[in-house]
């Protein structure tokens, strides 16, 4: 009981900050709640560390905040991703989606490795723009465990090109001569974040933002073997390290298991449908919870160090991701 006390400024302060990018979020949806909760967690950060309280007062919450929400969040996104409802449009935009998931992955790989980026910096960013942007990162972090300033770039870099995709994409579209449902499949698979997503279809018109979310909640479901593969991955590292092993009975996380029972509880309708929405904003509240702790731990000192190459990596994966998911459309016939 004793902990309770030690912990609750810390998440109150990442509570309080999450609670402020909401809306602000909503109403500037091209930057989008993820990016201003970390850039509020950033300036809160600047200014405990001034007064010298952020480790002692702070940190036990804050620490907490970034370790233990995330797996939550992620779940609670699954009650909003049903199964059976997305299999038609899966079926019909399979080969754009899992080809440019694929390209990004494996350009990803060589890219970053020519650029000599840090295999925690490429891994997020790569994830960050080859499926869904802050929540591919969130639902890594709760899988890899890296640094926290890696995780805070890779959002940086994913904002700037998000960013980018809402300005560029919507009159390169009508230039390109795309339908409504064509520039939802290119948004869809091409831009990371569901806000920016959803800006960009928008924009273009209420066909191509309907149809733009749909394919979005599609690729989104590439957490799960995402999510596998990296913890996966972590043991085969182990097994050459001297890192400890994890056991067999955790090589699926649990929160992968819980999202993808969410997902089946979903298509089932056993959720009444009035609290979709609900959920779907709790899930979003607390990774932005979640991204205001990160954000506090930012320092510019260490950003700068880390150089201005894994935002080359970002916009180098981006324009791939883009000129694939386009390139695949004209092969199949959406445009």
């Amino acid at each position: 009981m004793n902990r309770v006390p030690a912990l609750a400024p810390g998440l109150i302060l990442a509570a309080l900050l999450a609670t402020v990018a909401t809306p602000f979020g909503k109403a500037l949806p091209m930057i989008g709640t993820p990016v201003l909760a970390l850039g509020a967690g950033a300036v809160a950060g600047i200014v405990l560390r001034r007064k010298d309280v952020t480790g002692e007062t702070f940190g036990p919450g804050l620490d907490v905040a970034r370790q233990r929400l995330l797996g939550l969040a992620i779940v609670l996104l699954g009650l909003g991703l049903p199964l059976g409802s997305v299999m038609s449009v899966g079926r019909e935009t399979a080969v754009v989606l899992i080809g440019t998931l694929l390209v990004g992955g494996v350009a990803a790989f060589f890219v970053g490795r020519m650029l000599a980026v840090d295999k925690e910096s490429a891994t997020l960013i790569a994830v960050g723009t080859t499926i869904c942007g802050a929540s591919a990162i969130a639902a890594a972090t709760a899988v890899l465990r890296p640094d926290k300033q890696r995780v805070a770039y890779a959002l940086c870099t994913i904002f700037i090109f998000n960013v980018t995709a809402v300005l560029v994409y919507p009159p390169l579209g009508r230039a390109l001569g795309l339908s409504q449902e064509a520039f939802g499949l290119w948004a869809g698979t091409a831009i990371n974040d569901t806000s920016s997503v959803l800006a960009a279809g928008v924009i273009f018109g209420a066909g191509a933002a309907q149809f733009a979310v749909i394919v979005k909640m599609v690729r989104s479901l590439a957490i799960i073997p995402l999510c596998v593969g990296l913890h996966v991955g972590r043991r085969h590292i182990a097994e050459d390290t001297d890192l400890p092993q994890a056991s067999l009975r955790r090589a699926v996380p649990l929160f992968v298991i819980l999202f993808l029972a969410a997902s089946v509880i979903a298509g089932l309708g056993i959720v009444p449908t009035e609290l979709t929405a609900p959920l779907a904003t709790l899930s979003g509240w607390l990774i932005a919870a979640v991204l205001a702790a990160i954000g506090t731990s930012l320092s510019i000192a260490r950003l700068r160090t880390a150089g201005i190459r894994p935002l080359i990596l970002g916009g180098t994966l981006g324009l791939i991701l883009g000129t694939t998911s386009l390139g695949l459309m004209y092969v199949t016939g959406w445009c």
